[in-house]
């Protein structure tokens, strides 16, 4: 299923009062990122927030489930989880946790360690 731009800027508007939220294609979806973060996707016309250990149980609370795609050999879980239905008519409790979402995905992102750029080689000492 291609991607539903009207759905994405439906989001998008509802995400101002978190802040200029941008949304990038990728993988039949779109990426959603606030200053240079990625805190939520949108799948199959579904939005999906970062979660951590810090904002996990309010989903499970909620009964939302998290974000899975087909592997190789078995279903991948992601650590976005479905963002409850109830919130799209309450764009300020949207903006929390969207900025909850942020929060997580800068934990996240503080945890990695530094990724080197493709096409970096590690150069061999000199010899003498």
């Amino acid at each position: 299923m291609p991607p539903n731009p009207e759905f994405r800027d439906r989001v998008l508007g509802l995400l101002l009062a978190f802040g200029p939220v941008q949304a990038r294609s990728m993988f039949g979806g779109y990426g959603l990122y606030l200053d240079g973060l990625m805190f939520g996707l949108i799948a199959h016309d579904v939005l999906y927030f970062k979660v951590d250990d810090d904002n996990r149980q309010e989903y499970l609370d909620a009964g939302e489930k998290p974000f899975t795609y087909d592997g190789n050999s078995r279903p991948v879980e992601m650590s976005y989880y479905r963002v409850p239905e109830r919130l799209f008519d309450d764009p300020g409790e949207l903006a929390e946790w969207a900025g909850r979402a942020h929060e997580a995905a800068r934990r996240s992102k503080i945890a990695q360690p530094p990724r080197r750029r493709t096409g970096q080689r590690k150069r061999p000492g000199r010899r003498k």
